[in-house]
């Protein structure tokens, strides 16, 4: 009788696992891959084919058992959720889709010629990490979507495994081989001493040398041993060893390190330290010109703080030195900052306002009306593919009707400019994604999709370059309104893409974390900072009122910049809960009799320079940005006043004790 043979597995490490220590802060660095070999190319495409097809197994599979969970009801109410998620077994556990991902593996006949066991479970974490989030609400009681299934072109990250830091060697899927010091060798112009590396970069061999193990053989000689590519100190490669099925050998792709003006403290300071090495994940962007139409980098996890040049630490560190309170007004047309000294003794207020030029304006539009002509040209083209799915437009209707009146042959047209065949109540009667596309659309649809993704790489580095600029003028300890970023999308649409006052205080709360202060969030219902003076009067103003002008004491000004000038005497009485701000009318009288004159200038136009960062993306595998771009004003919203943060959004509670006391007492 034959035994039944059961499923192997690894069992418990009996090592001590290595931990992360808690003070220790891990960073990214993006290295862009050579990959200029067809059959390297065919590789990667296999590979990523076939993670993208084990996640959407993975997907349906937990998507199946997360539906059945919410079906039972009654189960749930009387055994307990816990009893209901262990009957449904696979899927809502992470061990559980882990064992779902390798019985797909094993029980598929080419999968495991491209992907390892290793990349099959870690997939399966990441399919994890979006059911968890479903399953499980989190601290503000909040719970995420119905886990849905990705598409091919959303799929661009095939997550690695971690090193092991304990054991020596031991990289289980994608490594990072070779030395910083090997690259720079072997691709350093020895007459101007320069870094050049070719455009089709040969890729790096094993050493073929022998290695002493350190160890004697029983006659007496040294113990010697092939090398690998651990010994490997030449080029930096990332190497991938395949599937536990593929003949094809290792998978050796080249790096290249940036090259570029003042990139190389940046490059040394993640690359030097070999053992700081912690993962690889291999990520795919989308690029028409590049073969295949993708490019392919290598996101390495470091393990230390990221790269801080040294003029952005020396502005920290002026920056942390100033002793000023600030506050910040941000809408949908600009975004307002203004800071006092905070003894309110010396010195003079400061104010920037941050607006669209009428050049950039103009230039925004252009890009605007690329866009828009490159959709239309997408949808041609999807048209004249697809003749069959849409019908004839009023004017290619009367065109026809003509020619059959005068007895002529009816002509088809091209491009049909009619609606979709639909069914009655609406549905298309095929689906969009069943659409025969041409190899234009393919390569058009890419340079959409990578030009959007350059506009929204160089976005956030001009929000990062005008934060600095922020923090280097104000300090970093501002007050912000707590508005709702969502509501403004709701009104205003896309005109929030041109300025991104969201992304800019995003921004600007990290850069003051980085000098060591904070930017505070204070609620609206309780201070409604535009519907004050700074003497304390209540001054109402609709949306449409973008100027100040008090009866009371005669102060006249932008909105905006008093706005964020009452920001900065906004007290608290817990700092971490918004809903405790209260305005302190008293320093803010205080102030505008102290500043009388260099306040009112201050507040009708912006006294210091407004930061017109370089047009430049920050991320290294990304190209060149020269121009920006934004989406254009939402149709119909064109002339919408500028919208009044304290009516977006508010919060129940008291004001807090209104005490005369330090600005920062209750803060710091």
């Amino acid at each position: 009788m034959r035994a039944v043979q059961t499923q192997r597995v690894r069992g418990r490490n009996k090592a001590p696992r290595w931990k992360k220590p808690n003070d220790e802060v891990m960073s990214v660095v993006v290295l862009p891959l050579a990959v200029t070999d067809p059959a390297d190319l065919a590789r990667m495409d296999g590979l990523f084919g076939a993670m993208w097809s084990l996640k959407r197994a993975v997907q349906r599979d937990a998507r199946a058992r997360v539906d059945a969970y919410w079906v039972a009801y009654h189960e749930r109410n009387e055994q307990g959720a816990k009893a209901v998620r262990q009957r449904l077994g696979q899927g809502l556990s992470r061990e559980g889709l882990e064992r779902c991902a390798y019985k797909h593996l094993e029980k598929s006949g080419h999968l495991k010629h491209h992907a390892s066991k290793a990349l099959a479970m870690h997939m399966a974490d990441e399919v994890w990490h979006g059911v968890q989030r479903h399953l499980f609400p989190d601290a503000a009681g909040q719970r995420s979507g119905r886990p849905k299934v990705g598409t091919w072109h959303e799929f661009t990250r095939i997550p690695g495994r971690a090193r092991s830091h304990t054991t020596e060697n031991k990289w289980e899927t994608f490594r990072l081989v070779g030395t910083l010091h090997g690259h720079a060798t072997a691709y350093t112009d020895g007459v101007c001493h320069t870094l050049t590396q070719p455009r089709r970069m040969p890729k790096p061999t094993v050493p073929e040398i022998r290695v002493s193990t350190g160890k004697v053989t029983a006659s007496g000689k040294s113990a010697n041993r092939k090398a690998t590519w651990w010994d490997h100190t030449g080029p930096l490669a990332v190497v991938f060893a395949g599937g536990p099925d593929s003949a094809r050998g290792d998978l050796v792709l080249p790096v290249r390190i940036p090259q570029q003006p003042g990139q190389w403290a940046r490059v040394q300071h993640f690359l030097s330290s070999p053992g700081r090495w912690h993962k690889v994940d291999l990520v795919r962007r989308r690029k028409a010109s590049a073969p295949g139409g993708w490019v392919y980098e290598a996101h390495l996890l470091v393990l230390g703080p990221g790269y801080t040049a040294p003029t952005v630490r020396a502005m920290r560190d002026r920056a942390s030195l100033l002793d000023r309170i600030g506050g910040v007004d941000g809408n949908v047309s600009n975004l307002s900052v203004v800071s006092f000294p905070a003894d309110l003794a010396g010195g003079k207020p400061l104010s920037t306002e941050i607006t669209l030029t009428d050049t950039e304006q103009a230039l925004l539009g252009k890009q605007a009306k690329k866009r828009r002509d490159r959709a239309r040209a997408l949808e041609r083209s999807r048209r004249a593919t697809n003749s069959a799915q849409y019908g004839l437009s009023k004017k290619q209707a009367r065109h026809a009707t003509r020619r059959a009146e005068k007895g002529l042959r009816p002509k088809a047209a091209s491009v049909p400019g009619g609606a979709r065949a639909a069914r009655s109540d609406g549905v298309p009667k095929q689906a969009f994604r069943h659409d025969r596309l041409s190899a234009g659309y393919r390569v058009e649809r890419a340079r959409q999709a990578e030009h959007a993704a350059s506009v929204a790489e160089h976005r956030r580095h001009r929000a990062r370059l005008v934060a600095c600029q922020i923090i280097a003028a104000h300090g970093p300890v501002l007050v912000v309104e707590d508005c709702d970023i969502r509501t403004w999308y709701r009104l205003w649409g896309k005109r929030l893409s041109q300025t991104t006052p969201g992304m800019l205080i995003s921004a600007l709360k990290a850069e003051c974390e980085a000098a060591g202060g904070r930017l505070v969030r204070a609620s609206t219902w309780s201070t409604a900072l535009s519907q004050h003076c700074l003497c304390g009067e209540r001054v109402r103003k609709s949306l449409r009122d973008r100027e100040h002008k008090c009866t009371a004491c005669g102060l006249t000004g932008k909105r905006d910049l008093i706005s964020a000038a009452l920001a900065a005497f906004v007290r608290f009485t817990d700092v971490d809960d918004p809903k405790t701000a209260y305005l302190d009318g008293i320093a803010s009288r205080h102030a505008q009799i102290t500043y009388e004159q260099a306040l009112e200038e201050a507040l009708r136009e912006s006294t210091t320079p407004s930061p017109k960062p370089p047009r430049r993306p920050g991320r290294l595998a990304v190209p060149r940005q020269r121009r920006g771009t934004s989406a254009p004003r939402t149709v119909g919203q064109r002339h919408r006043a500028t919208p009044d943060e304290s009516r977006l959004r508010g919060h129940a509670g008291k004001h807090g004790p209104r005490t005369g006391c330090h600005p920062w007492l209750t803060l710091w």
